[in-house]
C-alpha cells in the first residue's frame, strides 16, 4: 500500500537523460531532465511504505519517507563514477530549489567535469589513445565548452552500396570495388573525369595502368 503524506523535490540541473530508478516500494521512477532553456527540472517524490522480510513468511511494515526516497535517488545518481563524483543532482531543502542551492550545485558540477578533464588531459598525454578517453570526459569538456584533441564525435561507418564494405563517411572512391561515390570529389582528386568519362578513363587511373604497365615489362 502507497501513502502520500510528505513530497519532496529532486532537482537536476544536468542535461544528462537518466535511467528510470527502480525499488520495491515503489516500482519505477524517472528523474526528470531540463528541457531546452530550462535551469533546472524537478521532479517531486512522495513518500511510501515499504515492507521488510523477517523469514517464516513473516513481514513488518516500515515507513518509507519521501526525504529518504529523493536522498536515495540522489546518492545512486550522483555516486555513479566514483568517489567525489557529483552529477548535478539534489533534494532540495522547500518544493522548489533556493538560488543558494542552484548556485551549489552548480559549483559542485563544475568542479566535478574539470577533475574529469584534467584527468583526460593526462590520460591523452600518456597515451594519446582516444579509446582511454570516456564519454562522460568528453560531456563534461563540452559542458564547460572546452576544446581538446581527444574531443570528437566518433561516426559509425557507412557502407558501400555497391560491396556493402564499411568505409568513412564522405570517402569519394570506395577502397574494396574502387566504385565511384562522389563524383565531384572524385574529379577533383583526378579519380574521376568530370565530363563523365569511368573511373578507369581517368587520368590518375591511367597513370597508376602505365606505372604498372612498366613494373610487368621489367620483370620479363
Amino acid at each position: 500500500m502507497e501513502t502520500n503524506t510528505s513530497t519532496a523535490a529532486l532537482v537536476n540541473i544536468s542535461t544528462e537523460k537518466w535511467p528510470p530508478r527502480h525499488r520495491t516500494y515503489f516500482g519505477s521512477l524517472e528523474v526528470r531532465s531540463p528541457e531546452p532553456g530550462e535551469p533546472y527540472a524537478v521532479t517531486l517524490i512522495s513518500g511510501r511504505n515499504g515492507f521488510m522480510d523477517m523469514g517464516d513468511k513473516h513481514y513488518v511494515d516500515i515507513r518509507v519517507t519521501a526525504r529518504e526516497i529523493a536522498e536515495d535517488i540522489a546518492r545512486e545518481i550522483n555516486g555513479d563514477s566514483g568517489e567525489g563524483s557529483f552529477h548535478g543532482v539534489f533534494v532540495a531543502a522547500g518544493m522548489a530549489p533556493t538560488e543558494a542551492e542552484l548556485a551549489d550545485a552548480r559549483r559542485r558540477l563544475e568542479e566535478f567535469q574539470r577533475r574529469l578533464v584534467v584527468a583526460a588531459d593526462l590520460e591523452w598525454e600518456r597515451t594519446k589513445n582516444p579509446m582511454f578517453i570516456t564519454d562522460l570526459d568528453r560531456r563534461a569538456a563540452r559542458q564547460l565548452g572546452l576544446e581538446k584533441p581527444w574531443l570528437y564525435d566518433s561516426k559509425p561507418l557507412a557502407e558501400c552500396p555497391v560491396c556493402a564494405e564499411k568505409i568513412k563517411h564522405g570517402v569519394a572512391v570506395c577502397r574494396s570495388c574502387h566504385a565511384i561515390l562522389d563524383r565531384e570529389k572524385a574529379a577533383q582528386y583526378g579519380l574521376f573525369a568530370k565530363e563523365g568519362k569511368t573511373a578507369t578513363e581517368s587520368p590518375r587511373h591511367r597513370e597508376k595502368q602505365e606505372r604498372e604497365a612498366g613494373k610487368s615489362d621489367s620483370q620479363k
